[in-house]
């Protein structure tokens, strides 16, 4: 199967095409910090790419996106474009959890692997993730209750008892590191957050190209097609904080 994935989760934009052709799996990459651009460029990569591996439109067997959480315009676009895709050419479609897309390159991690979104407000998306498998729900939180998190899931490691370590990284990560190490002793767990936090400067983070990989690797069509599916937001926008706001004033 031939299959298209559009990341708009996050300022840094990618899109993806599997093309599959005489049994062997090539991969077609786009990708730039574009800040809000998406809308502006998802189509003209698809075509782009779809060219660069001699396809045409109605060779995508597939389509999948970021699932979030994310920048709420950014997942809005990314879900509008792919579920357009997947109705005109009359294809699945499937959202994937943003932070397991991130998360994916960081398996080999020996502690917990922790990708980060900035979600303003003093707050983060993330979750935690050790030998890359999740160990904890989405989180939008502060940097107290993400060290509060830590603090019950690091464990000793087995040859030395030192407390495993935390890798933060994405688009988030520093200024999480930053949250982290400025909080006063006396954390719960009783565990060192500034000696047991690393920032993961330069990793490589989930992108479209991670989107596939998970696609393939879960099967994730095989249950696919409610093309009603949206985003997952764990926050309501600013938009509709301040119509609640009015509504109830």
């Amino acid at each position: 199967m031939n299959l298209l994935a559009i990341d708009t989760a996050t300022d840094r934009f990618s899109v993806a095409l599997a093309a599959e052709r005489q049994g062997r799996r090539d991969i077609w990459l786009f990708e730039a910090d574009v800040g809000m651009r998406h809308s502006e460029l998802v189509m003209d990569c698809v075509d782009m790419l779809a060219q660069k591996a001699g396809l045409v439109s109605s060779d995508i067997g597939g389509v999948v996106c970021m699932g979030g959480p994310g920048s709420f315009t950014g997942l809005r676009i990314g879900f509008s474009i792919a579920k357009g895709l997947a109705l005109s050419l009359g294809i699945p479609f499937a959202p994937i959890p943003t932070l397991d897309c991130m998360a994916r390159h960081l398996a080999y991690w020996p502690g917990i692997a922790v990708p980060v979104l900035d979600a303003k407000k003093k707050a983060f998306f993330c979750a935690l993730y050790r030998d890359g498998k999740r160990i904890c729900p989405d989180m939008d939180a502060t940097p107290q209750e993400i060290a509060a998190a830590l603090a019950e899931s690091l464990s000793p490691q087995a040859k030395t008892g030192a407390t495993e370590q935390a890798l933060l990284f994405g688009p988030g990560a520093e200024m999480l590191h930053e949250g982290l190490t400025a909080l006063p002793p006396g954390n719960p767990g009783g565990i060192d957050i500034k000696a047991a936090v690393r920032l993961g400067k330069g990793v490589r983070w989930g992108n479209a190209e991670m989107l596939l990989e998970l696609a393939l690797e879960t099967r994730v069509f095989d249950n696919s097609g409610d093309l009603l599916a949206g985003p997952e937001y764990l926050r309501k926008s600013d938009a509709e904080l301040n119509l609640g706001s009015r509504t109830h004033a």
